[in-house]
């Protein structure tokens, strides 16, 4: 294996295999990041204890502004389709130390979400042998650790076999939704659901909640199930027509994960209804996996077939994860935001090889430490996750508004997408980033209690202060000194992306 960096040349860009994805190939990379069959699993039984019947329309609603964001990373993506996405972006709006921040948010996210997609698809491993053992037990830290590193070689190897591998994946996780949908309609129209529902208009309401607090919860829970449509954006410079397809990806991938969550949960409550008995959708007791509760009932034999879709899913996001952040501490190594060897790219595969490694590195401590020391504070740190996402993805919308600011007003087109969508979505997520800092301060929020207050609240609100010290650290090195007065990296800075050309046929036949 050999990390040999290339000497960087304008038309090359960062040395990155321009051109390989297609719009298809950039929107399955950025539905598998989201691993929806997951996302479903561990977020819809707590939407409907908050809500109850509202649960679709409370994805319906947090479909809004991640809607909006999308629009904020075309635009951006557009003018500067650079691989560092937030952290480009943010720097060049609002200078360097609020883009190192945007920067650090989106691999604290993804350092987070990898220990724990990776833990959710080794227990799911297990479970496919009947086997159940505790998160922090030897044997699911060995499954787990294996599937990092498994991904993290496949991403190393390069975006190609990863893209192939993921339309594999992809295809089993929606063929498994559809088989739960369908199954699930089959049983309410036969007669032998469980608890039979009828559809009712008035799940689709938005004013049908029946409290604020219920209303706050259950949208913030959906919220976060959208997140990873942007690794699409994080591929631009190994895209084809890169200022357009992957802004594209994004808001086709958005679409896609609206249709998929609303469909899939209409179908669960027609089949198992909202009771707190058996397997309702209302039962506390199966609201952290509710497709496990219901697998055998609905599916008889092939009840296997949700466990794998799980553990597929759980892969699948594994892999895509690793994408952007490894791009973009590449580009923070390329514009002197980090040490000269994160910017180094492999001569064969063309893909960020020392930032990918390290990704897989750091995952790996950071999934063994925490389950170490207690596996509740490694559920902790996830359910800080959104803090971290709600972070990065605002700050894109402000950069957008920031940036544009002078062309917000030569048409109407312009200060929609450029201006009041960016701007509207960045509001919500900041809000939806000040109350969930205000539940998670509650000691019955999470999992812990640290400093006498919840300890959800510590670890994310303390994972984005690590940065900041890193970030003061990393300003005392003087290889930082160009990037912190403003000169490797501002608004007029031209940044290092493929010139724009005929790169040929893309793996995914160039469909843009």
């Amino acid at each position: 294996m050999t990390t040999t960096p290339i000497h960087l040349q304008r038309p090359d860009g960062k040395g990155l295999a321009a051109g390989t994805l297609g719009l298809w190939g950039s929107t399955v990379i950025g539905l598998a990041s989201t691993a929806p069959v997951y996302s479903l699993v561990a977020t819809l039984g707590f939407v409907v204890l908050a809500v109850g019947a509202q649960a679709p329309i409370a994805f319906i609603i947090a479909f809004i502004p991640m809607l909006f964001i999308a629009f904020a990373y075309r635009e951006l993506n557009r003018a500067v389709p650079d691989c560092g996405t937030t952290f480009t972006w943010g720097t060049k709006a609002f200078g360097p130390w609020v883009g190192w921040m945007g920067g650090w948010g989106v691999a604290v996210a993804g350092m987070v979400v990898l220990a724990n997609l990776a833990q959710i698809a080794s227990i799911y491993f297990w479970a496919l042998f009947g086997l159940e053992f505790e998160n922090n037990d030897w044997r699911i830290l060995l499954v787990a650790v294996a599937f990092i590193a498994a991904m993290t070689w496949v991403s190393w190897r390069g975006v190609e076999i990863g893209e192939r591998i993921q339309n594999i994946l992809l295809a089993i996780q929606y063929l498994a939704l559809a088989i739960f949908v369908v199954a699930a309609l089959w049983q309410f129209f036969g007669g032998t659901a469980p608890n039979p529902t009828p559809f009712d208009i008035s799940w689709l309401d938005p004013f049908g909640f029946a409290d604020w607090s219920g209303f706050t919860e259950a949208v913030l829970l959906a919220l976060f199930i959208y997140w990873g449509w942007d690794t699409c954006l994080a591929l631009n410079e190994e895209t084809k027509d890169p200022k357009r397809t992957p802004g594209r990806a994004a808001l086709l991938t958005t679409v896609i994960l609206l249709v998929t969550y609303v469909s899939v949960t209409i179908a669960a409550m027609m089949y198992a209804g909202l009771g707190e008995d058996g397997v309702g959708l209302g039962n506390e007791s199966n609201a952290d996996d509710f497709f496990l509760a219901i697998k055998d009932g609905l599916l008889g034999p092939f009840g296997w077939v949700l466990v794998v879709a799980v553990l597929i899913s759980a892969v699948s996001s594994t892999q895509t994860t690793i994408l952007p952040t490894a791009r973009g501490t590449l580009a923070m190594g390329v514009y002197r935001a980090l040490p000269a060897r994160f910017k180094d790219v492999h001569p064969v595969y063309r893909t960020p090889s020392f930032s990918t490694l390290v990704m897989g590195v750091v995952a790996v401590v950071y999934y063994v430490g925490m389950s170490l020391i207690s596996d509740n504070i490694l559920q902790d740190s996830i359910l800080s996750l959104g803090l971290a996402i709600a972070f990065y993805y605002a700050i894109t919308g402000y950069a957008c508004v920031w940036y544009f600011r002078r062309e917000l007003f030569r048409s109407t087109g312009a200060f929609v997408v450029k201006g009041l969508l960016p701007l509207l979505g960045a509001l919500m997520l900041t809000y939806a980033f000040i109350q969930s800092a205000i539940d998670m301060w509650d000691v019955d929020y999470g999992y812990t209690v640290l400093f006498g207050i919840g300890g959800t609240f510590v670890i994310g609100i303390g994972a984005l202060a690590v940065g900041v010290v890193l970030m003061l650290v990393w300003f005392l090195f003087p290889r930082s000194k160009r990037f912190f007065r403003g000169e490797s990296l501002n608004r007029e800075t031209e940044v290092l992306v493929p010139d724009e050309g005929d790169y040929g046929r893309s793996v995914d036949g160039g469909l843009i």
